[in-house]
């Protein structure tokens, strides 16, 4: 695992971090920065939270930041490691569908440019809410050769895909292998490089 903070000290210019509530919502960092010595603000999936997925409070940080970057007219870069957005009973009683809207909304109305990079997991609708709403609206995005592009998790999305398949397959070995062949085609065709 990596340290997310340790990668935006080493983008950004030295001693000009300053990260905005790192105690509230740890799942999404928030930053204000200097990059060759252009302010900016920087939001980012932390991968040691929930593997990067956005639960709702890290969506209301990352909205207001945005919101925040917006009214100072400060550039917004977002570094992504992002699996999706947080599922289950217990996420859906934080109301993460209308959280995850007002973060979809706020990048959709930025009137800032908004530039994306991939670090290493990109998958549905995080990964779109990460960069403005859509993976379209960026000035550019861009992605290290340790990216994946998917729609979900890939695991899940064989799972999904070839069940009928593994159904029919009776050797629970034979199961495993074929799911295993199934899911290394799918990180493989995910793979940015």
């Amino acid at each position: 695992m990596y340290d997310m903070r340790q990668l935006i000290r080493t983008l950004c210019d030295e001693g000009s971090v300053l990260e905005l509530r790192e105690q509230f919502a740890v799942g999404i960092i928030t930053a204000l920065c200097r990059i060759e010595g252009v302010p900016m603000g920087i939001i980012a999936n932390n991968p040691s939270h929930l593997a990067g997925a956005i639960d709702s409070p890290g969506a209301d940080k990352a909205a207001r930041f945005i919101q925040l970057c917006d009214a100072f007219d400060l550039p917004v870069l977002s570094l992504m490691d992002c699996p999706g957005m947080m599922v289950g009973p217990e996420v859906e009683q934080t109301a993460l569908v209308r959280h995850c809207a007002r973060l979809f909304n706020m990048g959709s109305n930025l009137e800032v440019p908004m530039f994306g990079l991939v670090i290493r997991k990109a998958y549905g609708l995080g990964v779109q809410a990460m960069c403005g709403g859509s993976s379209l609206f960026p000035a550019a995005i861009v992605s290290w050769p340790t990216g994946e592009f998917a729609g979900m998790n890939i695991d899940g999305a064989m799972k999904l895909a070839f069940r009928r398949e593994m159904e029919a397959i009776s050797d629970a070995e034979e199961r495993r292998q074929f799911y295993q062949k199934m899911v290394n085609s799918g990180y493989e065709a995910a793979k940015a490089v």
